[in-house]
């Protein structure tokens, strides 16, 4: 048997060789690189978990405050339904009164009295809304389309003596919204899209709840429900209007304004308000519209598409409008729209088919584009970021060029005068027809040339002349409106004499309108 050994006792150990010590420090340095890489890993995921937490704490109490605010609104509109509902029954007592003192007053007075000031024009307008005559208030209306400011101003006080002013518009403006009643051709090209707004924007101020402003709107369900079907009625007919690309914009604007006026906007049509706004972004109404639509949260994507359609201005009021000015500076958006509109002016002016139209169209796309920026950057105080003084210099050499091609050529007198009247010679080929008879006194003609209108060749349009600026019907900021062309200066002087070969009046008559796109 062997013998135990002493643990005490010194043994005598073999060296450890140098491939192993390495071995141990590989794996030593292995072991130290996991530790490492597993440490990482679980702050990562606790920092990750702390994130989530703090995200779920902040979405409970943000929750808890809806919640909150909800129970305080639903409870202060419980609170405030008497209290609205007796102001209600006030007003509709005392327009009854009203009603009944301006009939009495109308019979003492008899007549229906001129309209000559503003306040002639209230009167009148209250008339309308105290008899509920939504026809010849809707008369009354579309023929004052130059009085614009002054209705917009005084409509909405008319409408406040109505006895249910939501239903009294939309009677009134139900001959053309939503489906145009009018029979007459005529009629039907006069665009009254304007008046419609007009109205529509007038019933915001006077349908508010005076109590709890606009979280309730005083507009009753039957009258809700058939602002609906309106709605309804509009989105169906657009595929007999061409689509979405073919509705006319003022259509457009009173559905818009229609929807946000009653309440009635709904979530699964947001893709169809977004096409609509983007289609006619250009109105000044439509950034507020398309916050009112819900569309806040798809602004960016909006307004990136204005500006890859060549449309900067327009995306620069909508950026101001949701304060993306940060993300979409105004600046450089203006820059790119001048560079874009002097590109489009020199292809317009390269045209070989008609050069003096070409240069003429081109002169007024450049016109516009620096009149729009120019307004942008007076509304929003770029001058410090944009100095506007060569912008101003560029546009007085063009209306200069174009003053400058706007006078007239000298016309030579004529020489052939009869010497003995000075009155004028007959034509110089009379003598030679069969028959010819030429008397000492001018020959009564059968077609008097008008004094007051200039001939133009056929096919020839008047002078064309820069149109002046039109009044904003539509609020509109780009100069996409449309307005009647600037009357030609007349020739002075006219030669009667003998009917012969009069030439033809072309361009005389309805005058063109061009549209001033200028993107």
């Amino acid at each position: 048997m062997g013998s135990i050994p002493d643990p005490g006792e010194l043994t005598q150990s073999q060296p450890v060789s140098f491939e192993e010590f390495q071995r141990q420090t590989s794996l030593m340095t292995s072991c130290t690189l996991l530790w490492k890489e597993l440490s990482d890993h679980f702050t990562n995921l606790e920092q990750d978990l702390r994130k989530k937490s703090e995200a779920l704490k902040h979405k409970f109490q943000t929750l808890d405050n809806q919640t909150t605010e909800s129970l305080r609104n639903l409870e202060k509109r419980e609170v405030t339904i008497d209290g609205s509902v007796e102001l209600a029954i006030g007003k509709a007592q005392e327009s009854k009164k009203a009603a009944l003192d301006l009939l009495e007053e109308r019979e003492s007075v008899g007549g229906d009295g001129e309209v000559d000031d503003s306040e002639g024009l209230l009167i009148k307008l209250r008339e309308f809304c105290l008899r509920m005559k939504h026809e010849g208030f809707w008369r009354f209306v579309t023929v004052r389309k130059k009085e614009l400011d002054v209705l917009r101003a005084k409509i909405p006080l008319a409408l406040a003596d109505c006895v249910d002013p939501p239903r009294f518009v939309l009677e009134a403006i139900s001959e053309v919204f939503p489906v145009d009643k009018r029979v007459e051709k005529s009629e039907r090209v006069n665009d009254l899209g304007w008046a419609c707004v007009l109205l529509l924007e007038s019933l915001i101020p006077v349908v508010v709840d005076p109590v709890i402003g606009k979280e309730r709107l005083l507009v009753t369900p039957r009258v809700r429900d058939r602002a609906k079907e309106i709605a309804e009625t509009w989105k169906a007919s657009l595929e007999e209007r061409g689509g979405i690309e073919n509705v006319k914009t003022p259509d457009v604007h009173t559905f818009l304004q229609h929807l946000v006026t009653f309440g009635i906007v709904k979530k699964e049509d947001v893709g169809l308000y977004r096409r609509l706004v983007v289609g006619s972004a250009w109105r000044k109404q439509m950034p507020k519209l398309a916050v009112s639509l819900g569309l806040g949260d798809k602004m960016p994507d909006m307004i990136e598409e204005l500006i890859s359609r060549g449309q900067q201005v327009d995306a620069v009021h909508f950026t101001y409008e949701v304060g993306l000015v940060g993300k979409f500076p105004p600046v450089p958006l203006l820059k790119a729209f001048l560079k874009d509109a002097k590109k489009a002016a020199a292809a317009i002016s390269e045209d070989p088919n008609n050069c003096g139209r070409a240069a003429y169209l081109a002169n007024r796309k450049e016109q516009s584009a620096l009149r729009a920026v120019l307004k942008c950057i007076e509304e929003y105080k770029l001058e410090a970021e944009f100095p506007p003084e060569n912008l101003k210099k560029r546009l007085e050499q063009l209306e200069k060029t174009k003053m400058e091609k706007r006078k007239p050529a000298a016309v030579p007198a004529n020489k052939r005068t009869r010497a003995s009247n000075n009155g004028p010679m007959p034509p110089a080929k009379a003598g030679r027809s069969t028959n010819a008879y030429v008397s000492s006194f001018p020959a009564t003609s059968s077609f008097v040339r008008s004094h007051s209108h200039p001939q133009y060749p056929a096919g020839v349009a008047p002078y064309p002349y820069e149109r002046p600026a039109a009044p904003a019907i539509y609020g509109s900021r780009s100069p996409y409106a449309y307005s009647p062309e600037a009357a030609a200066p007349a020739i002075p002087g006219s030669y009667p004499g003998a009917p012969i070969n009069y030439p033809v009046y072309g361009g005389y008559g309805t005058p063109s309108y061009p549209q001033a796109y200028y993107c």
